[in-house]
Order: C-alpha cells, then sequence, then structure tokens
C-alpha cells in the first residue's frame, strides 16, 4: 500500500519571496459561474500608490531617478501611479516596497506609519489581498520653496 505524503501551505521561505504562493483561493463568488480572476502586479502598485500619495505629508513618491523620469512623464501627461512602488503578489497574500518624500516639517515617522496602514487597508480592501508587510523608504525630506530656486525668472529679458 503506497502512502502519500500529505500537502501543507507554508509561508515562503526567506529570498525565495515574501509571500506564500503555495495557499489555495478561497474566493467566496457571488456569480453562479465559474472562473479565475487575475489581478496584475502593476494594479496593486496602482492601488498602493494612489493610497500613499493620499497622506499628508507625502510630497513624492520614488527615488531621484524616479522623480526626474516623472516630472518627464508628467509633462507629457502619462503619470506613473506606481512610481516608487514594488510590489511582490502572491495568489492570495501582497508585500509592498514603497520610497517617498516626505513634507518637512511633517513627522517622519508619523508619516510612514500612516502610508503603511492606508496602503495595506486599499489592498486589501480593493484588490481582496491579505497584505504581509509594507516596507516603506524615506528617500528625502522636501523643504517648500526648494522648487522656487531652481525656476528664478531670467535677469534679462
Amino acid at each position: 500500500m503506497a502512502t502519500e505524503t500529505p500537502k501543507t501551505t507554508t509561508p515562503a521561505v526567506p529570498g525565495t519571496g515574501r509571500v506564500d504562493r503555495t495557499a489555495p483561493r478561497t474566493e467566496e463568488s457571488s456569480s453562479a459561474t465559474g472562473g479565475t480572476t487575475v489581478i496584475a502586479d502593476g494594479v496593486v502598485a496602482k492601488v498602493a500608490g494612489i493610497a500613499a500619495r493620499e497622506i499628508p505629508g507625502v510630497h513624492a513618491l520614488g527615488g531621484g531617478g524616479a522623480r526626474a523620469l516623472g516630472a518627464i512623464r508628467n509633462a507629457i501627461n502619462a503619470t506613473d501611479l506606481g512610481q516608487g512602488v514594488k510590489v511582490e503578489v502572491g495568489e492570495t497574500q501582497a508585500a509592498v516596497d514603497l520610497t517617498i518624500v516626505v513634507e518637512y516639517p511633517t513627522p517622519v515617522h508619523q508619516v510612514a506609519s500612516q502610508v503603511r496602514d492606508a496602503v495595506a487597508g486599499a489592498i486589501t480592501r480593493l484588490v481582496g489581498l491579505e497584505v504581509v508587510e509594507v516596507n516603506v523608504t524615506v528617500d528625502d525630506v522636501h523643504i517648500p520653496g526648494d522648487e522656487d530656486e531652481e525656476h528664478e525668472e531670467s535677469r534679462v529679458s
């Protein structure tokens, strides 16, 4: 008589990913029609980016290079709402890494905490995934008036 090895669901092993990709889907459907729903990583990144931008004290998302490219995209009306956001999406879980710029003099730790809560809540509510972690990197502090110095009017006409 052959014995079967029982199948178990285990969390991802460090180094192989942060989300559990082996968990069975436990979707409740109000529709009688079967099928699956696949949500692209970019959708989760956009939801996270929008939620983070809504927090008071968040000036921008992304590091210096990403913000420079973002400025070019904004100039041609092609804003990337997922800028500064990296996601790892499994079948039932998601992990998010965000890079933000905080407005001075907003308390950095409060902004980071609010961003973490808002992003996790938005992904759970809108996408239906369990958020296992939201890592926030504060890349810079924006001081109001900094742009004014860069865009000084010319002294000659």
